[in-house]
């Protein structure tokens, strides 16, 4: 018996990498899987129908059951047309995890608009267009205890502000947004929707030199196969009480992290007087960002 017996999902980005890792443990766990990959370059060009159809093959040849769909996931009906194929091969659609992604690495005084565009059009678009397809699905099912599944990929480019990377970090937190949208829409309809952050050495980390370094010294911990568990517990039934939330995956470790917060707050009896604003504002947020000149260990909170 497998922790995903019966389950049928789709793994965007599945051709390569970390969506391979993801599409194989979960078929391997039970579930029927559409592996959709356009199989491109990394900057987006020269599409290639034959990731995705390996993947299948490994999966088959082991016993799973697989179909592979090479559409563009950006595109509003090719993103239809993979969960109608979910759909008319396996019979339904529990789970949708979006992987597929691009770079055009840049920054931000050197980027030009069609490095902007291309980015923000796989991640960003191609999630929303997945999701709004299988949301849809799953609304119609009327179905508020189905274990419906919606896992977006975020990452540390956007969490923490990868320098060189304004369009791929953008359109990371963009998705953090959008996936809090979801959990907070989708929950009526047995839906839950989450984020994942990954941490594995693949094609996107090989053009960071820093995460080159890191992961030619952490070898086999940084292995894209080791992000597929987190992505396999989010898909099972076992995790309905975990929505709206980032988690993060990466080598032998699983994270979960916190949502934003306030940290402090200060408040004026009525409109600000722009001295007392100025004066506030630093003595309140300056020594919580690490900013000199203030005693340290003030704490946050509300001040007058």
């Amino acid at each position: 018996m497998g922790k995903l017996d019966g389950r049928v999902a789709i793994v965007t980005g599945s051709g390569r990498g970390i969506g391979a890792g993801v599409a194989r443990l979960l078929a391997r766990e039970g579930a029927s899987v559409v592996v959709a990959d356009l199989g491109v370059n990394l900057d987006g060009s020269n599409p290639d129908s034959s990731p995705a159809q390996q993947v299948v093959k490994d999966i088959t040849d082991s016993g799973g059951k697989a179909v592979a769909n090479n559409g563009d996931v950006a595109d509003f009906q090719a993103a239809e047309g993979l969960i109608r194929q979910a759909i008319d091969s396996f019979g339904k659609l529990d789970v949708v995890v979006n992987v597929a992604g691009i770079l055009r690495d840049r920054m931000v005084f050197n980027m030009t608009e069609q490095e902007w565009d291309a980015v923000v059009r796989v991640h960003m678009k191609g999630t929303f267009n997945t999701a709004h397809h299988a949301s849809a699905y799953w609304r119609e099912q009327r179905n508020p205890e189905g274990h419906f599944r919606l896992i977006n990929f975020t990452s540390v480019s956007g969490l923490h502000g990868a320098p060189g990377q304004p369009n791929y970090a953008a359109a990371k937190m963009g998705i953090v947004g959008f996936t809090y949208s979801c959990a907070n829409a989708l929950g009526r309809y047995g839906v839950t929707a989450n984020a994942i952050s990954p941490g594995a050495a693949t094609r996107m980390t090989e053009s960071v030199p820093e995460e080159r370094r890191r992961s030619a010294q952490a070898g086999d911990e940084r292995a894209p196969e080791n992000v597929a568990p987190a992505v396999a517990y989010l898909a099972s039934e076992a995790s309905d009480w975990c929505t709206g939330q980032v988690i993060s995956a990466r080598g032998y470790e699983i994270g979960l992290y916190n949502k934003p917060q306030m940290l402090s707050q200060i408040v004026s009896d009525g409109p600000w007087e722009l001295d007392k604003a100025f004066d506030m504002i630093e003595r309140s947020f300056r020594p919580l960002v690490g900013g000199a000149g203030y005693p340290s260990g003030q704490q946050g909170g509300q001040s007058r």
